[in-house]
């Protein structure tokens, strides 16, 4: 029962450190939108202070060095080095986790500012501006460009290739629709085609390519949800088993029986995940 007071009390103070930290937030924002947005008091107090520096550290850490924090505090209780070896070596599987979440958000975000800049500029072109000008304008808008955002910009302004410009921003992921784009841009410009008509015609196609892909996403969300929770149910179970009493730390750690079970329950933990991921994945491909 020792055990489990100070894991629940390593609990308690990390929930207390986060909801305070997001509650000070919360009063911040309130004293701002109150105060008209101007100076509010003299300055904080210490103890909000002192939040704000711990707001400050948690917004550093990674995910991934939380691995490391859980096997320190399952190497305490369980008397053994091997949780924190473990939590070790999976700092550089939740970092490449977090790095492809980070990726695809920004990939999305790429793709939502393409249909933005084809919107935009369809408007600007129908408002009576000339293509180079409307790109412009469309582009400083949405920058949706990313880095080749500078390139597009010289391209439209100077005269240069503006279709080329805009095939080398495709290239980014996410931004693939900028080729139907500059497709348009050389068909309109070089042949005197109208450019609004493809660009709607190039926007709709976009819209639902990227309506499709929330529609699958959200119907594999019950996929990844359940993996989820079959993952977690290891975690539980010793939960569980330390609050009747049974020490399943020690029996893991620290018996043949306990090594043998570890490594197996490991193993098909690990090819369990990695078998729905795939399943998940190929979802997506089709």
């Amino acid at each position: 029962m020792g055990e489990l007071s100070s894991a629940a009390a390593v609990a308690c103070a990390g929930a207390v450190i986060w909801l305070m930290s997001g509650w000070h937030s919360g009063v911040r924002r309130a004293e701002l939108l109150l105060a008209g947005g101007g100076a509010v008091g003299t300055g904080p107090p210490a103890w909000r202070e002192a939040v704000g520096r711990l707001r400050r550290i948690r917004g550093r850490l990674r995910v991934e060095w939380w691995a490391p924090a859980a096997g320190l505090v399952l190497a305490v209780l369980g008397a053994s080095v091997l949780p924190l070896v473990a939590g070790a070596a999976g700092v550089p599987l939740l970092r490449r986790l977090r790095l492809a979440a980070e990726a695809r958000r920004a990939r999305e975000r790429r793709a939502d500012a393409v249909i933005a800049l084809c919107a935009g500029l369809a408007g600007e072109v129908r408002a009576g501006r000339q293509p180079g000008e409307a790109l412009l304008c469309a582009t400083r808008d949405s920058g949706g460009l990313g880095s080749a955002q500078a390139a597009v910009l010289a391209a439209a302004r100077f005269g240069g290739d503006v279709p080329g410009a805009l095939a080398g921003a495709a290239r980014q992921p996410g931004a693939e629709g900028l080729l139907g784009l500059a497709a348009c841009w050389r068909v309109a410009v070089d042949q005197g085609a109208g450019l609004a008509a493809g660009l709607d015609r190039l926007e709709s196609a976009l819209r639902a390519e990227r309506d499709q892909r929330a529609d699958l996403r959200a119907q594999l969300a019950g996929a990844r949800s359940t993996a989820v929770l079959l993952a977690a149910l290891p975690a539980f179970g010793l939960a569980l088993g330390t609050a009747l009493g049974a020490d399943p730390l020690r029996v893991l750690l620290h018996t043949g029986a306990g090594w043998a079970c570890l490594v197996a329950g490991g193993l098909l933990e690990a090819v369990g995940v990695w078998w729905v991921a795939r399943i998940v994945r190929g979802a997506e491909a089709v």
